[in-house]
């Protein structure tokens, strides 16, 4: 980068409250070091754990922690349109609020977003989870891989570092998982350039994944048919209205 651009960070946080104070802390750290404009934004989707209060008692102690808060559940994918509706800065780094990335290796992608580089995104160097959800996320990262013709090996990877310009020219309609698939394909779609940097994953210390059920599993893959005929056949908004429904 020719100049040191300013630098949204935001996380979001369902029911994180062991992790979410400890991220907050480690993204003022790592952002002061890349640059001198930054902001942290925390988007919290309706936690029931104590996150809340644990995030407001930090924000009592900080000037840089900017905290949404949803009143009732509403996806994964409204809390990231949320988050890049909020962020001011030009760049945006977002990862997830449960500790399973370092935000300290922001700076690898840091490095490489270049003048002709539009999306940094990570890829996991190796998965920590129980083995049933390794072997699901290589089966969901080759389907989805083949059938989007993603341009990113590791879709699943929410460990990511975008210029704010391109969400003036998509739009993200999702407020599932979903909206990964919808907003890669559709960045892709507009011409923006990626490139990719391999970061690590760690183990969950606290919580559960919110995702790794029969009913949200079945549910996704139903959403992503409808995503697919929008994206891939130019069927359009017809079906929206199948592929909006909440996380709840």
């Amino acid at each position: 980068m020719n100049h040191q651009p300013s630098l949204s960070i935001f996380f979001p946080c369902y029911n994180d409250k062991g992790t979410i104070a400890m991220l907050v802390v480690k993204a003022k750290d790592t952002a002061e070091k890349l640059t001198d404009s930054y902001e942290v934004i925390v988007i919290d989707d309706g936690s029931t754990d104590g996150s809340r209060e644990a995030l407001r008692e930090l924000q009592e102690k900080t000037a840089y922690l900017r905290l949404i808060f949803h009143e009732k559940n509403q996806g994964y994918g409204a809390v990231l349109q949320d988050g890049f509706k909020a962020a001011n800065k030009e760049l945006v780094f977002y990862t997830d609020g449960d500790g399973q990335y370092d935000v300290k290796e922001l700076p690898l992608l840091w490095e490489k977003m270049h003048d002709d580089v539009d999306v940094v995104n990570g890829y996991k160097l190796k998965r920590h989870d129980p083995w049933h959800r390794v072997l699901i996320g290589k089966l969901y990262q080759r389907v989805m891989n083949f059938a989007f013709q993603l341009p990113i090996r590791d879709p699943d990877c929410d460990f990511r570092l975008i210029r704010r310009s391109v969400f003036d020219k998509i739009a993200l309609t999702r407020s599932t998982g979903t909206v990964i698939i919808e907003m890669v394909k559709k960045i892709q779609l507009a011409g923006f350039r990626f490139t990719e940097v391999g970061v690590h994953h760690y183990e969950r210390t606290y919580g559960k994944s919110q995702f790794f059920s029969f009913r949200r599993v079945a549910g996704t893959l139903w959403q992503l048919i409808f995503l697919w005929l929008e994206l891939m056949l130019g069927w359009g908004k017809k079906f929206d209205k199948h592929s909006q429904s909440r996380d709840t």
